[in-house]
C-alpha cells in the first residue's frame, strides 16, 4: 500500500499538471523512444528557449490530469514512452519544434495534442506546426496593407501630376 504522503504528492502533481494543460495555449504528446541523450538535451534546450515546458510524466498521472480537464480522448495516446510539451504563450511553438525534430528522427513520433482547449490528432499537430509564426503573420498582414496603400498613393499622385500639367483627369463617371 502506498504511503499517504506519496499519494498526496501525486494528487498535487496531477492537479498542477491538469492546471498547466487547461491554461496552456497548446500542448503536444510525443513518443520519444530511441532518441539519444545528446539529441534529447538539444531538443529540450530549443523548447526551453521558446518558452515550452517539456517533461516525461508517467502515463497514469497524465491520464488522471486528462480526466480532470475533460481531455479523456488523449488517454488513448498514453502508451509507451510518452513526453508532453506544454506552451503557455505561443500556440504553435511546441508543435513546430517537435514536428521539425520528428522529421529528422524516425523513432520520435507525434501522438496528439491540444490548442486552446481543442484536441488534435497527430495530423492536427502537423497542421498546427505548419502555421507560420505570429511575427510572420503580422509581417504578411503589414505587407498586404502597405502594398494597398502604396498603390492608392501612386494613383493619387498620378491624378495630381496630370492636374498640375494641365491634362484632364480621367473621368470616373459618365452621365448621359
Amino acid at each position: 500500500m502506498a504511503n499517504a504522503t506519496i499519494l498526496e504528492q501525486k494528487k498535487q502533481f496531477v492537479a498542477e499538471l491538469a492546471d498547466k494543460m487547461k491554461n496552456a495555449a497548446s500542448g503536444v504528446l510525443v513518443n520519444y523512444q530511441g532518441i539519444t541523450v545528446a539529441d534529447d538535451t538539444k531538443l529540450r534546450a530549443e523548447l526551453r528557449n521558446s518558452g515550452v515546458e517539456y517533461s516525461v510524466v508517467k502515463n497514469t498521472l497524465t491520464a488522471k490530469a486528462c480526466d480532470l480537464i475533460g481531455f479523456e480522448s488523449l488517454k488513448d495516446q498514453l502508451t509507451g514512452m510518452t513526453a508532453i510539451a506544454i506552451s503557455s504563450e505561443d500556440p504553435v511553438a511546441a508543435a513546430r519544434i517537435l514536428a521539425n525534430y520528428a522529421k529528422d528522427h524516425e523513432n520520435f513520433v507525434l501522438k496528439a495534442g491540444f490548442v486552446d482547449g481543442e484536441l488534435l490528432d497527430a495530423n492536427g499537430v502537423k497542421e498546427l506546426a505548419a502555421t507560420p509564426t505570429k511575427e510572420v503573420l503580422i509581417g504578411r498582414l503589414m505587407g498586404s496593407l502597405q502594398s494597398g496603400l502604396y498603390g492608392f498613393a501612386y494613383a493619387i499622385q498620378a491624378i495630381i501630376d496630370k492636374q498640375e500639367s494641365g491634362e484632364e483627369a480621367p473621368a470616373t463617371e459618365t452621365s448621359e
